[in-house]
């Protein structure tokens, strides 16, 4: 190659890579543009003191990784904004290659009954130090404490404002600066002509402050349904009963797939429940029929058909007015059909939301229709690119967030146009 062909060669490989959010999409975005282009020049740009938060947070300081699913169509139906628009992104990069991306970094990793991955050290710092390990390995250049304020195009590139250095020139920029509760955070990319969805939390446990039911504390069925009423929201899963309402998997994918119908409610809503995981009340009522000629003399307090905590099991027969000492055989049919029909379609009121802490989602943000999810770049703008959760995609427990950031951020990080 001539020197001449050379330099130009140089020009056309050698650039500078912006990434904005030292979070988890911001962190694999920077990764990917090194693995993908070893001669760019990446700077990693985080407002705070601090990297990766959230992963030190996550999953009760254990960090759910991902999930073990790996059918495509399955994973996309846990994203209640994204859904099969992700199917391209996670056809590039999906759970499987999270999982042998780490093994392969020397991260063992863990499945748990529930398809949650994490990793075997029970410990988020494990993949915290993974991460920073690849970044100063790979040649990242991470500034902290660095607040762009705005970002505007000069020619063919982007000029980073910042609040206490001058500006700064970049070939390609990567936002993954996560989301934000408020509207008023998305301002600087809604003057580059963004349409910004309105943010609003997606993961919360439902507050019950009338209800007696809550009594039951610490209370948890393995798998109960939930339906919100008057919605086709049907979800179902472990559920926990708090000193405030409910919680656990099945309340959480409700308030997920929920999240801007029950907003507009103003969090106040009726639920069902169903106890027993039993659609057919006919069969239940059977059941307990059948079940009640079995045990004639037993107290219907200490002895259930179904598999159901007994704090439960006596709390809904007080609800319908059946005493726990009363025999199976002194019960009756109308009572039977009462309690069939409580155990499948048990209503509670609520009124009020609790964030769940650990796992914070919001739903919103950059509209998925100015984004080309094959690229993640921008359709608005030219070497503009997006990962994590500053768009509008969120998902359920489970490592499904997290699994939306390491794809957006391994495809934005192709810079591929």
């Amino acid at each position: 190659m001539h020197e001449l062909e050379l330099d130009l060669h140089c020009s056309m490989t050698n650039k500078k890579v912006a990434v904005i959010g030292g979070g988890a999409a911001g962190f694999f975005a920077a990764l990917s543009v090194k693995e993908h282009h070893p001669n760019h020049e990446v700077l990693l740009f985080e407002k705070t003191s601090k990297v990766l938060s959230k992963v030190k947070v996550s999953g009760g300081g254990r960090c759910n990784v991902t999930n073990s699913c790996s059918d495509i169509p399955v994973l996309c139906d846990a994203y209640p904004r994204g859904g099969k628009k992700l199917r391209s992104l996670f056809h590039q990069f999906n759970t499987t290659d999270t999982v042998k991306w780490f093994e392969n970094k020397g991260v063992a990793l863990k499945t748990e009954k529930d398809g949650r991955i994490f990793p075997v050290s029970n410990n988020s710092q494990t993949i915290i130090d993974c991460l920073v390990s690849e970044m100063v390995g790979l040649n990242v250049n991470l500034k902290l404490g660095q607040n762009i304020e705005k970002i505007e195009t000069e020619g063919e590139q982007w000029n980073l404002f910042f609040k206490d250095m001058p500006s700064l020139l970049f070939d390609s920029v990567i936002i993954a600066t996560g989301g934000s509760p408020k509207l008023k955070g998305f301002d600087w990319l809604h003057k580059l002509g963004h349409t910004i969805i309105e943010p609003l939390p997606s993961l919360f446990t439902f507050n019950m402050p009338k209800e007696p039911i809550k009594e039951l504390m610490g209370v948890v069925v393995e798998q109960a349904r939930v339906k919100i009423k008057d919605t086709k929201i049907q979800t179902e899963g472990p559920l926990l009963i708090t000193h405030w309402g409910m919680s656990g998997p099945a309340i959480l994918k409700a308030s997920a797939f929920g999240a801007r119908e029950l907003s507009q409610r103003n969090y106040k809503f009726e639920i069902l429940i169903n106890w027993v995981d039993e659609t057919n009340t006919e069969f239940l009522f059977e059941e307990l029929q059948k079940f009640s000629q079995e045990n004639p003399q037993k107290r219907i307090g200490n002895l259930k058909p179904f598999l159901i905590p007994n704090r439960l099991w006596e709390f809904l027969l007080e609800k319908i007015k059946i005493p726990t000492d009363r025999k199976w055989n002194e019960v009756g049919k109308k009572k039977f059909r009462q309690l069939s029909t409580l155990l499948t379609q048990d209503q509670y009121s609520v009124s009020g939301k609790t964030t769940f802490k650990e796992e914070f989602v919001t739903c919103g943000g950059i509209s998925l229709n100015e984004i080309n999810l094959k690229t993640m770049q921008s359709k608005l703008h030219s070497n503009l690119y997006f990962a994590g959760e500053i768009i509008d995609v969120d998902a359920i427990t489970g490592g499904y967030n997290f699994q939306a950031a390491w794809s957006g951020g391994f495809v934005a990080g192709k810079l591929d146009h």
